[in-house]
């Protein structure tokens, strides 16, 4: 199963909001929404957050065994 905790972890490490990335970076609620329900999101906006926070997609996925 895909984790979403390191994004949470990464953006309080960073200082930001998702209010900044949903009106300063142009990333729509119901991608956040998504990711806090752990539902899928495509390597497209994966790309995007990762660029947007300057990070690695380890920075925001982890894989987890069930």
């Amino acid at each position: 199963m895909i984790s979403y905790k390191p994004f949470y972890e990464t953006l309080y490490k960073k200082g930001i909001t998702e209010y900044y990335l949903i009106f300063k970076q142009g990333f729509s609620a119901n991608t956040l929404h998504r990711i806090k329900k752990g539902e899928a999101i495509s390597t497209k906006t994966l790309d995007a957050l990762c660029y947007a926070l300057d990070c690695n997609v380890g920075d925001i996925i982890r894989f987890e065994k069930e």
